[in-house]
């Protein structure tokens, strides 16, 4: 069985994030979809990520939009 190629394959909401993810152009168009313009990856963001707990990139997205409201109401 091959893994997931996260320079090629198509990203969906529903696509778990694997051992394997990377913060690749792929994953950026993905997210910048979700998100808006203003998406953009910072390392604590990057490290929850990939901190090895199961999520989608649905989730990925919806954890950044939190992250960033939450920041604007600071």
């Amino acid at each position: 069985m091959n893994g997931f190629d996260w320079h090629a394959d198509p990203i969906v909401r529903d696509t778990v994030v694997t051992p394997a993810y990377r913060n690749t152009q792929n994953v950026r168009r993905f997210l910048t979809a979700q998100c808006g313009k203003d998406f953009a990856f910072d390392r604590a963001f990057m490290a929850w990520v990939k901190d090895g707990t199961a999520k989608t990139m649905g989730d990925v997205a919806d954890e950044w939009t939190r992250r960033r409201a939450a920041t604007k109401r600071l």
